[in-house]
């Protein structure tokens, strides 16, 4: 099994890439997905959540108000600190057992926003980082995502520098092309990951 750390900036178009890479037959952990189902309702997660944040953080029906508490911890990193103390290691929890049950020959790609932030290069392989530059990046925050170019600039503002991310990198996917120019760089990258899941289990 080849475990690929998958990143990028917001608005760089990571989540295109992971649909990619799925369509050419990789396993999709999506670490965003895995935190929404780790605080759904009647989960051990909400309820640490409202423990820590108090029944303001609740909608009507009882459920997680995202906006409200990324509202709260957006400007506060010691209230961000003690929401990533309740979310991240139930999210890794998970994350283990859908890797767990993939097959053995798999090429299991793990969709992480904040890897760099976060310092989780070393638990993959290797690391694709899906590169865009900042000002394709805001363009796409305010004409596809409806964001205020004031929201998208303190949301990128938030992660890590584009630097930081390329440091990390093992391989770069740029993604300022045409999407027939991204599809044939995504199978071009498939291909490598696919060779080396092959000499990985030679070697096992």
């Amino acid at each position: 099994m080849l475990k690929v750390g998958l990143t990028g900036g917001i608005g760089a178009g990571k989540s295109e890439v992971s649909r990619l890479l799925v369509e050419c037959g990789a396993v999709l952990i999506d670490a965003d997905r895995i935190a929404r189902e780790v605080v759904e309702p009647g989960t051990p997660g909400l309820a640490a959540i409202v423990d820590a944040f108090g029944t303001e953080v609740l909608t009507a029906d009882g459920s997680l108000d995202r906006p409200k508490l990324g509202s709260l911890v957006f400007a506060d990193p010691d209230r961000r600190a003690v929401l990533n103390a309740i979310v991240h290691p139930l999210v890794g929890a998970r994350s283990r057992e859908l890797e767990a049950a993939a097959p053995e020959d798999a090429v299991v790609v793990h969709d992480v926003p904040l890897l760099a932030e976060n310092a989780l290069a070393p638990l993959y392989d290797l690391v694709v980082v899906v590169d865009a530059d900042p000002r394709t990046q805001l363009d796409r925050l305010i004409r596809l995502r409806g964001m205020t170019e004031e929201d998208a600039r303190a949301r990128m503002a938030a992660q890590a520098t584009r630097e930081k991310r390329l440091e990390i990198a093992d391989v770069v996917i740029a993604n300022d092309v045409p999407l027939e120019e991204l599809q044939r760089r995504v199978r071009e990258v498939w291909g490598e990951l696919v060779r080396r899941a092959g000499q990985q289990q030679e070697q096992e």
